[in-house]
């Protein structure tokens, strides 16, 4: 491991790694240094030139990408003449870009935009006439949108294709300013990661064709939480507005930075997800195939649960560990069994070796945590000795050959999604969907992810906590115990 030395950096003195990149120095403690073409996920490259810097003792300014720390070194970021330096190398980059900003659907969230305004220069001395033009709406493939000319040739999508992915769909086109991003042909981008190129690209260069022209990002409000496609559990950021006389929306997931679980990056199924918050929710109780609220489908199932009949919870693998725990506890309380079979979340065609797992169930390890058996043989064994079925969330009897495994028996569903399940269930509860919901989730890798949402729906719909509470709370009138 190599050793700590002291450089100085606008004055300040601290500690960093001998030998280690000095852009990484200056990112990690937040000094605003530009650039475009250096990531933390893919290296150096050093083409675009943006993050310069003065070192004392160097005759010229140095490009702090491919610079290493050394013992003592002094480093300056601003000042008149390295600013100015930096705004000079920006003129170049601008002299073939178009001037599209208000319909550029980066722009909000663009680092070309936000160093032009740093720069103070509002004057063009290019003439408009004579600047290059290429492809303004190219499809790639996977969602991807390219506008060549707004690209700064950073390479950053480059590199991911041949680096991350290895797929190679993308490279450099023609020679010096008539350069441009492009598919080799008859290979467009195609990978199950293709989208991470839209958030890699500084610019309006590369755009999603999902979410294309449908908010403009200012507009948008954002939470932190986390992915529920698998049981990688990739940290994401949620994009969500709720305009006036309309209901809270969530527009796009966006991958958000830990180097514990899933990097800087996240699958496109992942990605897309999202529109699942959106559509097809269940959000009327339905009590004897007639429609109810809430309260009388809650209090039915009090009713239920609480005769003298043997109960069987089957649970979702991607319920929070809290909502688990207070379905453990009730089950408890009424004698009943609690069981976590659910053999066809499984796809051997989705996982890899890199971010996408074949348990497509965010919180299967929270029932390792909690002892709920997940076996086929302790499933079979309750079912068939249960006279009560409560599917809370469960996709199990989405598959009509398991169907027959209900008959005589009452079924109590809890979904957040309209299903076939629905149909047959006596009672039917309608609860919020995952990102509606504060919880505890633990990945494949045994992390342990807490989310708290905040979302602002007009009615909002219970969590299983929020059900278990009002079963409790008339159970207590009942003078039933409560552990």
């Amino acid at each position: 491991m190599s050793e700590n030395v002291n450089i100085t950096i606008n004055g300040k003195q601290m500690e960093a790694q001998n030998g280690s990149l000095l852009i990484d120095k200056l990112l990690d403690e937040n000094i605003h240094i530009p650039h475009f073409c250096y990531h933390q996920a893919l290296g150096k490259d050093g083409n675009c030139r943006m993050c310069m810097v003065e070192i004392e003792g160097q005759k010229r300014p140095q490009i702090s990408c491919d610079t290493p720390i050394k013992d003592g070194m002094i480093v300056r970021t601003t000042g008149k003449n390295i600013e100015k330096v930096r705004k000079d190398i920006l003129e170049l980059e601008l002299i073939n870009h178009p001037i599209d900003c208000p319909t550029c659907d980066q722009a909000g969230e663009c680092k070309l935009q936000d160093y032009y305004m740093e720069s103070g220069f509002y004057e063009s001395r290019m003439n408009l006439n004579s600047k290059n033009h290429a492809r303004k709406r190219e499809d790639l493939g996977s969602n991807v949108m390219l506008d060549q000319e707004r690209c700064v040739l950073c390479t950053r999508c480059v590199r991911f294709c041949s680096d991350i992915t290895k797929t190679n769909e993308l490279g450099v086109i023609s020679r010096a300013d008539h350069s441009v991003i492009g598919t080799f042909p008859g290979k467009p981008l195609s990978n199950p990661y293709a989208m991470n190129v839209v958030d890699l690209c500084p610019v309006g260069a590369l755009t999603s064709k999902d979410f294309r022209f449908k908010q403009r990002v200012w507009f948008l409000e954002t939470f932190n939480a986390i992915c529920n496609g698998c049981a990688k559990g990739c940290n994401i950021f949620v994009d969500h507005r709720k305009e006036k006389y309309k209901d809270d929306i969530v527009y796009r997931f966006r991958p958000r930075l830990n180097k514990e679980v899933n990097g800087f990056f996240m699958c496109d199924e992942g990605r897309l997800s999202y529109a699942k918050e959106n559509e097809n929710r269940f959000t009327t109780a339905i009590v004897n195939n007639s429609e109810s609220n809430i309260s009388n489908a809650i209090a039915q199932t009090f009713s239920t649960l609480t005769k003298n009949a043997k109960t069987l919870f089957l649970l979702d693998a991607s319920l929070s560990l809290e909502e688990m725990k207070n379905i453990k506890n009730l089950a408890k309380v009424l004698d009943s069994r609690v069981s976590g079979y659910s053999p066809n979340s499984y796809d051997e065609e989705f996982g890899d070796d890199y971010l996408r797992n074949k348990d497509k169930k965010a919180n299967r390890k929270a029932f390792a945590k909690l002892e709920i058996n997940e076996s086929k043989e302790y499933f079979d064994e309750t079912l068939n000795d249960s006279q009560n079925v409560v599917i809370v969330g469960s996709d199990y009897f989405e598959d009509e050959s398991n169907i027959s495994s209900l008959e005589n028996k009452t079924v109590i569903g809890m979904f957040s999604h309209n299903c076939m399940s629905i149909k047959h269930c006596n009672i039917s509860i309608p609860m919020c969907s995952f990102l509606e919901k504060s919880g505890t989730y633990i990945n494949c890798d045994g992390i342990e992810q807490k989310v708290i949402s905040k979302m602002k729906k007009d009615n909002p719909l219970p969590n299983v906590t929020n059900i278990i509470e009002e079963i409790k709370n008339m159970i207590e009138k009942g003078n039933l115990l409560w552990v």
